[in-house]
């Protein structure tokens, strides 16, 4: 999980509709209405596809230096962004049950004070994967 940078070539074509291609990343490509709308969902296949590349254990291919494209009078290359932490974030935000063992008194005490677990287990990893 980590933040990405890869060169994404965007072509206008008929009506002004924007094809967009990731070349250093097989089957990852998308399209908008407009430039802007283009670059949106250019930043949206990216994240997936390599969200899917992370989850799978693949590595991450290399992304190509922004001059190497050879590119038709209707194209032009640009850097767009992606933080798969942050997709994750966004999109996987179901909850998974975990068991763990606290010594009695402490359950006791954290009960009459009406402490939830799950809340404070949920803090304490925020922090600990902030400061990792």
């Amino acid at each position: 999980m980590a933040k990405y940078v890869f060169p994404a070539i965007f072509t206008t074509e008929e009506k002004g509709l924007v094809a967009v291609d990731f070349p250093d990343i097989p089957h990852c490509y998308t399209g908008g209405d407009d430039m802007a709308d283009a670059i949106e969902m250019a930043e949206d296949v990216l994240c997936l596809k390599l969200y899917g590349i992370e989850e799978k254990g693949g590595d991450i291919p290399t992304p190509s230096e922004l001059g190497s494209f050879k590119l038709d009078k209707n194209s032009i290359v640009s850097l767009i962004r992606c933080d798969t932490l942050e997709y994750r974030r966004f999109y996987d935000s179901k909850s998974v049950k975990k068991t763990l063992s606290i010594p009695n008194w402490m359950n006791v005490q954290a009960e009459k004070a009406g402490i939830n677990f799950s809340a404070v287990l949920q803090e304490a990893l925020s922090e600990k994967l902030a400061n990792a």
